[in-house]
């Protein structure tokens, strides 16, 4: 699997010029309303003063995105939960994106599957950097049909992610709070989600201790999946992505399906 990061700088003008090109009207229309320019002043003039008067109508998502953001994480660090409101606040700014919000579709070069050769490895991931700061960090993973995000931890964050288009497989663990452990390198976690979900459907939210901290995202069609980190991943600070493998394992002594993690150095091992 590979990813390619974009920086934000031309992730941002990227969705700046999608948006423009599609609000401006066509050749033949810009000529009319120059021809008409001194018939419509006032009609214009009127305009602009709703313009001035309803700020609000001039926020693009992505930028409400942010600001909400802002708000959420303001008081926020490593395994430091936002309020519930603040919480709903956030997932329904993100139930509302949509992919023309940040200037994606489908048929673009990101989404392609592989061909010829190529089919025998994975398809490689994009990932567009649209912000990042101590508090949090936006960004949006563009998934090409059969592409695998690896299962991975998020230590200490709070995390929402928007399928924004596209079918996909998303399955997710949570460790088990005080479980016998057979040796000091093994761990038990359980599973918390094992389903397919396909674009429009709201944000899921995953915490440090609960909701899936643990997950692995596989595409059935091109994807895009827009999220949101809170703090974002940080190798000073230990908050390192480790990605795990699955084996299987039978029933734990109780009965109940358990998971087994095997920590070898920095190698994290699933049973399932």
């Amino acid at each position: 699997m590979g990813f390619e990061m974009k920086p934000e700088k031309e992730v941002m003008e990227l969705i700046s010029s999608k948006n423009q090109c599609m609000s401006s009207p066509n050749s033949v229309n810009n000529k009319k309303k120059k021809n008409n320019k001194n018939k419509n002043k006032k009609m214009m003039m009127t305009w602009r003063r709703k313009k001035i008067d309803s700020p609000a109508d001039e926020i693009t998502a992505v930028r409400r995105l942010f600001n909400t953001c802002k708000e959420v994480f303001s008081n926020g660090g490593p395994g430091v939960v936002p309020s519930e409101d603040k919480i709903q606040k956030l997932r329904e700014i993100l139930d509302d994106m949509k992919p023309e919000d940040v200037g994606l579709a489908p048929t673009m070069p990101y989404f392609r599957p592989n061909t010829g050769l190529e089919t025998r490895s994975l398809p490689p991931i994009t990932y567009l950097h649209l912000h990042q700061c101590d508090q949090f960090s936006i960004g949006i993973f563009c998934l090409p049909p059969s592409g695998v995000i690896p299962l991975h931890n998020h230590p200490g964050m709070t995390v929402f992610s928007k399928l924004l288009f596209g079918t996909m497989h998303i399955k997710s663990y949570d460790w088990v709070v005080d479980a016998p452990m057979r040796d000091p390198k093994t761990r038990l976690a359980k599973l918390k989600v094992d389903s397919t979900f396909t674009a429009p459907c709201n944000a899921s939210i995953l915490y440090p201790e609960d909701g899936g901290n643990m997950h692995r995202f596989t595409a059935k069609t091109a994807c895009a999946v827009l999220d949101v980190l809170g703090p974002p991943y940080c190798n000073p600070e230990g908050r390192h992505c480790t990605y795990f493998l699955e084996f299987p394992f039978d029933k734990f002594s109780s009965g109940q399906l358990f998971y087994l993690f095997t920590n070898d150095d920095s190698l994290y091992i699933l049973y399932t």
